[in-house]
């Protein structure tokens, strides 16, 4: 109890970076809150001068869109279960859990885009594989299967948690993890009537079979144990947390976050600017003293050789500012491997269409990279689960590797020529029949694909013809 709390170096030398990686994708008020985090202020800059600045910041959010554009793309075709083996029960519970995997009514594409922004966000996401508590420990163990499904412990649920939630861990020699803590926290509110609202804290540990739950209500009150037990994947002796992770060079956020803060501070340095030669300021050549006052309402009185005239700038920092604004902008689609939308508004060359299509190959390859580490997470979730469960099933998930609108017309095209060839094989046909209509039915629910492949899988072909 008295460690529960304490935090992996790798969290630590982490954390702050998380913030500013979530402020960035998230812009708008939250940004503005900690804008003077970002905000670079000036050498001697009087305090006056700055807050009015803070008070007048904005942010182009190239970034945050950048990874929605991601999710939405990847994801627009949803994944689909591929279930093989006679257990209608399990092929039952399964079309349950992906119309609702967390017990909230999130579907299981929903919840992984969700994992998977936070992937982008956060360089991980993690989840945890879950089952209710039904009963108390005294209660006597079900005897059957069927017992077990009637009093709910076997239906298996997903959590999510961030990369900044998860605080400590510990690796086995062989890669595995062996435990790890999970830290929460949120505003609760005892009762409705009572206006006092205080922030718990929870931490949760888990190692290979066994969890371990406390809470802390508020600063000041002792740390105290609230539940422990066996987990759901205890039987299969491993942690029941799996973590969604791409690469460095798929971690859009470490990639860009410096390049959206250098255009955050030139953006509003020339703003601020532009904003302040709108006011030019009065300038009087003399060589006695001025006194007068000057403005819109007022006249001045000059002797013979006075003279009077307004400074304001030439304007030529200013067209550099513009234009490194513009390439900062291009540089952040860049690295994102977004070729196509830079310079697109910048006034850059024309490109041709051949040479458009060869930079959003490249696009499509970094969505297939995202597509398999999103269907590789979903696999050991839905593989652990069917372990743990002891489903007589085998689960595959396919798709999020078509991208582009013509992908289904082109594949119809090339599935006819290929049974055109006559190669006589019933599993190639039905397996690409499957294919098609899954794809086809991306947006359907899961009863009804599981209902298509049963029906495909029944009808009988020859020569690879129905």
């Amino acid at each position: 109890m008295n460690n529960i709390n304490r935090e992996h170096p790798e969290y630590i030398a982490r954390k702050a970076m998380w913030k500013q990686y979530k402020d960035l994708y998230a812009g708008g008020e939250r940004l503005r809150a900690d804008a003077s985090e970002y905000l670079v202020r000036r050498h001697k800059e009087p305090s006056e001068v700055y807050q009015e600045r803070l008070s007048r910041v904005f942010y182009q959010n190239y970034i945050g869109s950048i990874v929605d554009w991601y999710a939405a793309t990847l994801m627009r075709r949803e994944p689909v279960l591929l279930m093989d083996g006679t257990d209608t029960a399990a092929r039952s519970f399964y079309t349950v859990l992906a119309d609702d995997c967390d017990l909230k009514g999130t579907t299981l594409s929903e919840f992984f885009r969700q994992r998977f922004i936070q992937t982008m966000v956060c360089g991980g996401s993690f989840i945890v594989v879950d089952f209710p508590r039904v009963g108390t420990e005294d209660a006597p163990a079900p005897l059957t299967r069927a017992e077990e499904d009637a009093s709910g412990r076997s239906r298996a649920y997903l959590v999510d948690y961030g990369a900044d939630e998860v605080i400590n861990w510990n690796y086995d020699p062989s890669g595995g993890l062996e435990w790890a803590v999970i830290r929460t926290s949120c505003l609760q509110q005892s009762k409705v009537t009572d206006s006092k609202w205080e922030r718990e804290t929870r931490w949760i540990y888990y190692d290979r079979e066994n969890f371990l739950m406390y809470r802390q209500a508020g600063d000041s009150s002792p740390i105290e144990l609230m539940d422990q037990g066996r987990h759901g994947l205890a039987s299969l002796r491993r942690v029941p947390m799996f973590q969604m992770k791409v690469s460095e060079g798929l971690w859009l956020l470490n990639k860009a976050a410096l390049l959206q803060l250098e255009h955050f501070n030139k953006s509003n340095a020339l703003s601020w600017a532009l904003t302040m030669g709108l006011f030019a300021t009065p300038v009087v050549y003399s060589d006695r003293e001025f006194t007068q006052i000057v403005g819109e309402s007022y006249y001045i009185q000059l002797g013979p050789n006075d003279r009077f005239g307004w400074t304001e700038p030439e304007g030529k920092v200013y067209q550099i500012a513009a234009d490194n604004l513009n390439q900062l902008k291009d540089e952040i689609y860049r690295v994102c491997y977004l070729m196509v939308q830079a310079g697109e508004s910048s006034g850059g060359a024309r490109q041709s269409a051949v040479s458009k299509q060869l930079d959003f190959n490249t696009t499509q390859e970094v969505l297939r990279g995202y597509g398999d580490a999103v269907k590789d997470t979903m696999k050991q979730v839905l593989w652990a689960i069917a372990a743990a469960r002891q489903d007589g099933i085998s689960i595959g998930v396919s798709g999020l590797d078509e991208f582009d609108i013509d992908d289904l017309s082109t594949e119809l095209d090339d599935a006819k020529k290929l049974l055109d060839l006559g190669i006589g094989s019933e599993t190639l046909t039905k397996q690409l029949f499957k294919k098609l209509a899954f794809k086809y039915l991306s947006d359907a629910r899961q009863e009804v694909k599981n209902q298509v492949a049963e029906e495909i899988d029944r009808m009988k072909y020859r020569e690879g013809v129905s």
